[in-house]
């Protein structure tokens, strides 16, 4: 049986948000909520989550480089490039990863950003 993918989101959001209503600074919650909202086409609410992680874990490169994301797909170039920039400075190193994330499409042609990709290969 196919699943019905956009019911499932929906039960998954719902669920989610009621976990993170009973432990609201609940991080694993808080990236899965965020996740979920992008992949629903909700980036505004996806950029409110990655905010509020930054907030609860602000040492995680991984919640920086998520913020960006969510920064590039609400097409705040500068702030997501800061964040990116952040996020490596935290240890980030997957350049690769980076490279194709669909999620920084907006930012793919912009010098920063080749330039913050290029800084990262070449680093041991």
């Amino acid at each position: 049986m196919a699943r019905d993918e956009p019911k499932d989101i929906a039960f998954e959001i719902g669920f989610f948000e009621s976990v993170l209503r009973q432990r609201p600074r609940y991080p694993d919650v808080i990236e899965i909520l965020g996740g979920l909202y992008v992949k629903a086409g909700r980036s505004a609410d996806a950029l409110r989550m990655d905010r509020r992680l930054v907030r609860i874990e602000p040492g995680s490169p991984g919640a920086h480089y998520n913020l960006a994301c969510s920064l590039a797909l609400c097409r705040r170039k500068s702030a997501a490039l800061a964040s990116l920039r952040r996020s490596i400075e935290l240890g980030y190193r997957d350049f690769e990863w980076m490279s194709q994330d669909p999620d920084l499409d907006s930012l793919r042609k912009h010098p920063a950003f080749i330039a913050l990709v290029d800084r990262l290969k070449a680093q041991p």
